[in-house]
């Protein structure tokens, strides 16, 4: 009798399991292929986003990790969808993931933030190594860009270092990219000048100097009446590198050549009017 159960119990889980794997064979198969080909198209969506990013020329730094991003991220969507496709069940699992993805991101909200601005200005490259620019408070010289910050060599020489988020996210002003930069001077003569000479001398400072640019041409012209003097704006271009070059050799140089032609730049004057009253008037 022992002996039948026995045989009963056995052929009862030999179904059973005979019954499983005619259920779940097609299942791991699909999934095996859906697998296999899904790692073929995630492999090929990988050098496809490197190399864009490296035709649009994204830096080598953003360029790697951006890519091994989109790899783990279709990677895990993959074997997520294939462990629900064999009947393993991943909406707690999903649950999980999500509610650990909110808390990290909660407890690195800055960082997370700097490391987006970071990302976008290293893809869309509103300024470069090198370039002159002012952001956040900052005029400098544009020495590294890194994944979470900018770092900027000051005009005094001071390095500012930026977070890429306020970065991504306020105004820029770059200096450079346009590759010619306005030289703003002002130079006063005495009222009794010859204005025409004046300008006629000062344009050929300009032009007689090798780092003014023609294009845009020079401007020289009459900027204000002022207490003392008739300033003149003196408006040369010149590219960023030559800018300082450009600012105070055009103010020595229009000294000397005014001085050479006898066109006074005048000292802050005050007229006093003194009025003499008469002795019997005050008495």
């Amino acid at each position: 009798m022992h002996s039948a159960g026995g045989m009963n119990e056995l052929e009862k889980y030999t179904d059973q399991a005979i019954e499983l794997v005619i259920e779940y064979t097609p299942k791991f198969l699909l999934a095996l292929i859906v697998l296999v080909v899904g790692l073929w198209i995630v492999n090929r969506l990988v050098a496809l986003i490197s190399r864009v990013m490296k035709a649009r020329r994204v830096d080598p730094t953003l360029g790697p990790f951006v890519t091994s991003l989109a790899a783990w991220t279709l990677k895990a969507i993959l074997l997520i969808s294939v462990a629900s496709m064999v009947g393993i069940e991943t909406t707690s699992f999903v649950a999980v993931l999500g509610a650990a993805g909110l808390a990290v991101g909660l407890a690195l909200q800055g960082t997370l933030q700097n490391f987006a601005g970071g990302a976008l200005l290293l893809l869309f490259r509103p300024y470069e190594v090198g370039h002159l620019i002012q952001a956040q408070g900052h005029l400098g010289v544009v020495r590294e860009i890194q994944i979470f910050t900018t770092h900027l060599v000051t005009l005094d020489n001071k390095r500012a270092i930026i977070p890429n988020g306020a970065l991504s996210n306020g105004d820029i002003i770059n200096y450079t990219v346009e590759n010619k930069l306005r030289v703003d001077l002002v130079v006063g003569v005495a009222y009794d000048s010859d204005l025409k000479a004046a300008k006629a001398i000062l344009h050929e400072v300009l032009s007689n100097h090798d780092k003014v640019l023609s294009e845009p041409a020079p401007f020289v012209g009459v900027l204000e009446l002022a207490d003392s003097s008739v300033n003149l704006a003196v408006r040369p271009y010149a590219r960023p590198e030559h800018y300082w070059d450009v600012y105070f050799d055009v103010y020595e140089q229009a000294k000397a050549a005014l001085d050479a032609a006898n066109i006074t730049i005048p000292f802050p004057q005050r007229d006093v009017h003194l009025y003499k009253h008469d002795a019997d008037a005050a008495g």
